[in-house]
């Protein structure tokens, strides 16, 4: 007959398991900070690491590390390529294929570190990424051949992962309620910065240098980053517990589970629990179950995860409008200069698309998200900020294509650049806010992956494809520019979808739809 220390301790620990993790909850609010934090701090951090990453995608793309392949004029009198591209002897497409390498690392690496954040400290999972970030960053500086220099790309998107998931979120947790939007803007503006940052430094390093140090300078500049992610006391993220605490609920799940197992187990009617009646390949066995069991109630709690992100309309709308929008801009990153160097002859077109989308970018991501905020940030007003600032942003960027005069073309791909992104912020809002605390990470995480997986991952070879079969700059520009128009009108539908904000779990948000009163509801 088994005695009562052996059950009680079973059905206490089933009854109160989720109390447990009710109060471990709540009580990752009540840590204190570390010493080093402010939340202006952070953001400066944040922003810094955000910008170098993009600097890494604005340097390939330019003409001084991309380079150009090998060129042979009628009299059958050749010229060697430079950069990458003449280095490796690359085609189009192959190019193309390089600019996307490192979304594979991004995409695989971004839900996994989303559902690591339930398990592990958020901030120390940042320094891992970044570690890994720096190690591939200078293999990219050593590559000494095609294939080697796509891994190495592809390893820096799984380090760009963990940051791109869990930085946004940390973000929205600190920012003042009244400036979310606008302190999310800076953030971003940091794409648009970076980018064109990258354009004018690997233009200079590769001009004047060698394409190589380039790469070598983008991992020094993030080795103070990956020494603070590992060094100084890590932050707790909204949603989620103290991971001392989910150690201790881990244990008593674990004893919680062994005992159940070994309840099943019995000889002759006597329990085979405690003293020496239960042997070392029974144990053994026991142990590899509650494992394999974890295992399982991890992915089932991501499948559930998955199921609340798919089902909901505001975040599918957002999304898909997202991966239209992100087609058109990574092909713009990567292309742009190339583009404008052979549609106008611009002698410096890194410098010139370089100076255009910094100015832009910064201007129109700060703009889209101060906007937002006069107009009191909600869903359905993200949403319309959306619409408007993408489609008239499309009309701009399409007539600037159409004209052959250089500065008519500056002047109105300036205009269309500032509306475009505009939307910046209030995407990444509606990503944050349409799910509750706990979910944003993944949110964010599955937004990445769409957004580069079904958009600028397939655009920068399409667009590769589409140029050597028309062979003519101008078309493929407006070609690829007429998307942006699908982009607006999939967000156009968001204004009408019923929202409620979310960011708050359990508390009572008031959500406006138009058409409809104000209604509060519980999340």
């Amino acid at each position: 007959m088994a005695s009562p220390s052996l059950t009680r301790p079973e059905v206490k620990g089933n009854q109160s398991s989720s109390q447990q993790q009710e109060m471990a909850l709540s009580s990752a609010s009540a840590d204190s900070p570390p010493s080093w934090f402010t939340p202006k701090r952070l953001l400066i951090i944040f922003c810094l690491i955000n910008m170098i990453n993009y600097v890494d995608r604005g340097a390939i793309a330019s003409n001084g590390v991309n380079g150009s392949g090998g060129t042979c004029d009628d009299k059958g009198i050749c010229k060697s390529g430079t950069g990458i591209q003449g280095e490796f002897e690359l085609t189009n497409f192959q190019d193309g294929l390089l600019s996307s390498a490192f979304m594979v690392g991004l995409l695989l690496a971004s839900p996994i570190f989303a559902s690591l954040a339930k398990s592990y400290n958020p901030f120390r999972l940042i320094g891992v990424g970044l570690s890994v970030w720096t190690l591939a960053v200078a293999g990219c500086a050593s590559a000494f051949s095609f294939w080697f220099i796509a891994i190495c790309r592809m390893l820096v998107g799984v380090g760009e992962a963990s940051f791109i998931s869990l930085a946004a979120p940390y973000i929205d947790d600190n920012a003042p309620v009244s400036q979310k939007t606008a302190w999310l803007a800076m953030f971003y503006m940091c794409i648009p910065t970076g980018i064109a940052l990258g354009y004018v430094y690997g233009g200079f390093v590769g001009g004047h240098f060698h394409w190589r140090y380039a790469f070598w300078g983008e991992a020094l500049l993030m080795l103070p980053f990956v020494v603070l992610g590992f060094m100084v006391k890590p932050l707790q993220l909204k949603g989620f517990s103290p991971v001392e605490s989910r150690t201790t609920l881990t244990s008593v799940e674990t004893a919680s589970s062994v005992i159940e197992d070994s309840e099943a187990s019995k000889l002759d009617g006597h329990m085979l629990v405690g003293g020496d009646s239960i042997s070392a390949d029974e144990l053994s066995k026991t142990s590899k179950s509650v494992s394999i069991h974890s295992i399982l109630n991890q992915l089932s709690r991501f499948a559930k995860d998955m199921k609340v992100l798919l089902v909901d309309k505001v975040y599918v709308v957002n999304v898909l409008g997202y991966i239209a929008y992100n087609f058109v801009i990574g092909a713009y990153s990567y292309w742009g200069p190339k583009a404008g160097y052979n549609i106008y002859h611009m002698k410096s077109a890194d410098m010139l698309f370089g100076g255009i989308t910094i100015v832009c970018g910064i201007l129109g991501t700060i703009s889209g998200g101060f906007i937002l905020d006069r107009m009191s940030a909600t869903i359905s007003n993200a949403f319309i900020v959306l619409s408007g600032a993408t489609f008239l942003g499309a009309i701009f960027c399409f007539s600037a294509f159409c004209l052959r005069s250089l500065y008519g073309f500056i002047v109105l791909f300036a205009v269309g650049e500032l509306l475009v992104f505009a939307t910046q912020a209030p995407v990444n809002y509606v990503c944050l806010h349409c799910v509750k605390p706990s979910l944003r990470p993944l949110s964010m995480a599955i937004s990445t992956v769409s957004i580069h997986i079904f958009g600028d991952v397939p655009s920068s070879p399409l667009v590769g494809v589409l140029q050597d079969h028309i062979n003519n700059w101008r078309d493929t520009a407006l070609i690829l520019t007429s998307i942006l128009f699908l982009a607006a009108g999939v967000w156009f539908i968001g204004v009408f979808l019923h929202s409620v904000d979310k960011s708050s779990d359990g508390s009572q948000q008031t959500s406006m739809s138009p058409g409809r009163k104000g209604e509060k509801v519980k999340t």
